[in-house]
């Protein structure tokens, strides 16, 4: 997988990365990167994301 994050981190060490698979979408920490990851489905990564901007 490929992990990437938010070109608006600014180079900064404390953010959250995700890589898309599969119609699944990972989500770590990259402060502590072998920590674990979060698996979602698609769906609910979007649904996250929208309940996010709704605030």
């Amino acid at each position: 997988m490929t992990w990437r994050k938010s070109s608006r981190s600014n180079g900064a060490q404390n953010c959250v990365e995700i890589a898309l698979a599969a119609g699944l979408v990972g989500v770590r920490d990259t402060k502590d990167r072998d920590g674990g990851t979060l698996v979602f489905r698609r769906r609910q990564w979007q649904d996250f994301i929208a309940g996010l901007r709704r605030g």
